[in-house]
């Protein structure tokens, strides 16, 4: 008898621990998509593909292992021609683009979805600062939602240090410990937001050999400090004229330091090279997330800051002409040109 019992008490457990367990499959209709076209699933935060599948007869059906849920993810063909941005969920999921364009299909089964697409249509038109605002809002009153944190991460250098530590004490431990709340976390303990007038703020990082640079060791100098990436396409348009300034105002004492926002260094190395840029060059491959970015507070690219030979910060994001007429003034005799 007890051993009856005993066996009926596994089967229960087992029942039940199969009834409550969740995997995540999508199955999708779409129109106006070629047999044999391909659908990729990348995860977003990794910028890799995850999955694949072949589109037949307008569907297709991910059944896809996934380590961790909500995840963020791109679902896409492979020239981007098609395109959504989704939140995936250990759960059967839907996606319904029969008479609608794949970025705006309807996808169900995924609540963090459910809200992101919600909250899409209600500010997809606004103008920037409203919409802004209402992120805003929608982090404040979803402390619990990836979503929020997702948003947070993206904003916080755009909202300021102060604004991203009163949403994020407001965070659940879940979304506290998330790769969004880690990287948020990081941007309130090490930034500075110095301002112009303030000296600036040091720190080292490795250059394109793996050497350790600081900041400091441009003292007594004039220092451009340049935010920028190789796939950055306003940095690379720049490229060019600050080589010439820099050729004009270096043996003046005119120095610059760049700080690299990429993640891949074959990327960074190879901007370089083709660019030519003279200059001293640091990253520490981890994009926006890049340490000197998150203390400076640049919140987009190209930014820069101007210091002086006392270490003040005298101007910020200049650029062409007016970096060249800032720099004039502070080095007025290299002011005529010689043939």
């Amino acid at each position: 008898m007890k051993n009856f019992i005993f066996g009926m008490v596994i089967l229960f457990i087992v029942s039940c621990s199969e009834k409550t367990k969740q995997e995540f499959l999508l199955i999708g209709t779409t129109n106006g998509i070629e047999n044999g076209t391909y659908l990729y699933l990348d995860k977003i935060s990794e910028k890799k593909i995850i999955d694949s599948v072949k589109v037949e007869n307008n569907s297709f059906r991910f059944q896809t292992k996934l380590a961790k849920t909500p995840l963020q993810v791109v679902l896409r063909t492979k020239d981007f021609s098609h395109y959504r941005f989704l939140w995936l969920e250990n759960n059967r999921m839907e996606f319904d683009g029969t008479e609608t364009d794949f970025r705006h299909a309807n996808v169900t089964g995924s609540i963090s979805e459910n809200l992101s697409q919600s909250f899409s249509r209600e500010t997809d038109m606004l103008p920037r600062n409203e919409r802004l605002k209402k992120e805003m809002e929608f982090v404040k009153n979803n402390p619990k939602s990836i979503v929020s944190a997702n948003i947070l991460s993206v904003y916080s250098t755009t909202w300021g240090k102060e604004k991203t530590k009163e949403l994020f004490d407001l965070f659940s431990i879940e979304n506290k410990n998330s790769e969004y709340g880690k990287s948020i976390l990081k941007y309130i303990e090490l930034n500075k937001d110095p301002k112009i007038g303030e000296k600036y703020v040091d720190f080292e990082m490795q250059n394109t050999i793996g050497e350790i640079e600081k900041l400091s060791d441009f003292n007594d100098k004039i220092v451009l400090l340049e935010f920028w990436s190789s796939n950055c396409g306003p940095c690379r348009q720049e490229n060019p004229n600050l080589v010439k300034t820099f050729q004009k105002y270096n043996q003046k004492g005119f120095e610059i330091f760049a700080v690299s926002q990429d993640t891949k260094k074959s990327s960074w190395l190879k901007a370089i090279e083709k660019d030519e840029l003279p200059w001293k060059q640091v990253s520490d491959l981890k994009g926006r997330d890049n340490s000197a970015s998150l203390i400076y507070g640049i919140n987009g690219i190209p930014d820069n800051f101007l210091i002086d030979k006392n270490g003040i910060i005298i101007a910020r994001n200049l650029r062409g002409e007016k970096l060249n007429e800032k720099l004039a003034e502070l080095m007025p005799e290299t002011n005529t040109e010689h043939n």
